[in-house]
């Protein structure tokens, strides 16, 4: 792990450490309804490898736990204030760790899914964290990643105002947008959804499979998607 000290000075981390004890309880609908309107694209077998990346306080693990009881589910989150709330919450079973999208501490090909749920607008390198999310993937396996959209303008006009008064905060994207992010970074075949889950909140959900290439001569690096 880097130096403590600039870990903790993370914006990132700064922000969500001190929103950790009551952040549930103030965003109770909007974490409830992206954690179900992500849950509701996946496609799980009983005993997948399910990485939850930006898992916060494991909203989505706990809820992946009840309804899928014979999962192996992993977590992982940079702000130890929230992991202290999810250490809580979930069975002793689910695996969590401390660290970022860009630098996920798992070896390759871990993961049958990797889901990330509402924190792609806090990643500061996106072509990294997705280069790291298609390391930790076994082939075959699936990738959904649910954000804010900034096709509604809702959500444009919040993006703008976070981008100029919370360092949390670093982008969002239209539908379009990310679309050729993910195809930057090597991904074929994206399916992106476009959906509100009420006046105000616009999302995205892409979902990915990588292909169950042969693997002889093949490395990780060498993949497409």
């Amino acid at each position: 792990m880097p130096d403590k000290h600039l870990w903790d000075r993370h914006p990132v981390v700064r922000e969500y450490s001190r929103l950790a004890s009551d952040y549930d309880a103030k965003w109770s609908f909007y974490i409830q309804a992206t954690t179900q309107a992500t849950i509701n694209r996946l496609k799980l077998q009983p005993t997948d490898r399910v990485l939850d990346v930006g898992c916060g306080t494991g909203i989505l693990l706990q809820q992946l736990a009840l309804t899928y009881p014979q999962l192996k589910l992993f977590g992982v989150d940079p702000v130890s204030k929230m992991l202290e709330v999810a250490r809580q919450r979930l069975p002793a079973t689910i695996e969590l760790a401390q660290g970022w999208a860009e630098q996920l501490p798992f070896e390759n090909e871990q993961f049958d899914v990797v889901i990330s749920c509402n924190m792609f607008h806090y990643i500061r390198q996106p072509m990294i964290a997705l280069q790291e999310i298609r390391r930790v993937l076994r082939l075959g396996g699936q990738i959904i990643v649910t954000d804010w959209c900034d096709d509604y303008w809702t959500c444009r006009i919040y993006d703008l105002l976070l981008r100029r008064f919370d360092r949390a905060h670093f982008k969002t994207y239209y539908q379009q947008e990310f679309r050729q992010i993910l195809e930057d970074a090597g991904y074929k075949d994206v399916y992106i959804e476009r959906y509100k889950i009420n006046w105000f909140w616009g999302l995205m959900t892409a979902t990915l499979t990588l292909p169950a290439l042969k693997r002889r001569g093949l490395s990780v690096k060498d993949r497409q998607l």
